[in-house]
């Protein structure tokens, strides 16, 4: 049978929301219709989605050992991957986050859900290193994949240079940069951008150092080295959130950085 199986009220919600699935087939285990589950059946039947109420034991058997469902199947379609280009057009800002060497499929949930809560257009994973957007992703994401367009390259660093072409200004959260996020000067702060993180204990690769226009570090106050990927990411792009040189929806339009 066609697609993957999307388990969890949150993960279904999601993907009929931001329709960037192909949608076939909602299934729900009969006997717990609560308003939740009655308003993601009325959305699918919406959206021209066939929908089924199983038995329990039916139910059970469709669905995947080990994974908590909620009563709740969405029978869809791979996510789409757009080509890096799409991410750099039209003009105007916006926040990307890239990825190097993340490979754990918890993580990049957590990170997508954070990017997506941050309003990043868009993350960026490499071909190899990188886990593909299984269900797993999606549920440890609580379904914000569904929303994120998430773009894969070949090199990270060359796609890095192709998009300061387009006035990107490049961060990355390295815990060897000398200057500290919270005191980056104003010229700085770009609201055109990318955030680039890499894998906790092995850091950002030496050729996408060198693709960077700006490093930065999280000060540690106590005895831990390092923060999960996703809580770095969480604490850099609300910071840069929050110093945005333009209005706080980050909708001015500025001038590119000058690099030196």
């Amino acid at each position: 049978m066609r697609g993957i199986l999307l388990s969890g009220v949150h993960c279904v919600r999601a993907a009929l929301a931001a329709r960037r699935r192909e949608l076939f087939e909602l299934s729900l285990r009969g006997g717990q219709r609560g308003s939740g589950v009655e308003a993601l059946a009325q959305a699918a039947a919406a959206l021209g989605v066939a929908v089924r109420e199983l038995s329990p034991e039916a139910f059970a058997q469709l669905a995947p050992a080990g994974v908590p469902t909620q009563g709740v199947l969405l029978r869809a379609g791979e996510l789409p991957e757009p080509l890096i280009e799409e991410f750099s057009d039209p003009p105007g800002p916006r926040t990307l986050v890239a990825l190097d060497g993340v490979n754990d499929p918890q993580n990049l949930g957590a990170l997508a859900r954070v990017a997506e809560g941050a309003g990043a257009a868009g993350l960026i994973l490499t071909r190899r290193h990188s886990p593909p957007l299984t269900v797993a992703v999606s549920r440890a994401s609580a379904g914000s994949i569904e929303w994120l367009p998430t773009a894969r390259v070949p090199n990270l660093s060359r796609a890095l240079n192709q998009l300061k072409k387009k006035d990107f200004w490049i961060y990355g959260a390295d815990s060897g940069a000398p200057a500290e996020l919270w005191q980056l000067p104003d010229r700085a702060h770009s609201s055109r951008r990318v955030v680039v993180l890499g894998a906790e204990g092995g850091g950002l690769r030496p050729g996408v150092i060198r693709a960077l226009d700006q490093r930065l570090r999280i000060p540690l106050r106590g005895r831990v080295e390092s923060l999960n990927v996703a809580a770095a990411a969480a604490v850099v792009l609300f910071e840069l959130a929050r110093r945005d040189p333009g209005d706080p929806g980050g909708n001015a339009d500025l001038p590119a950085l000058p690099r030196v």
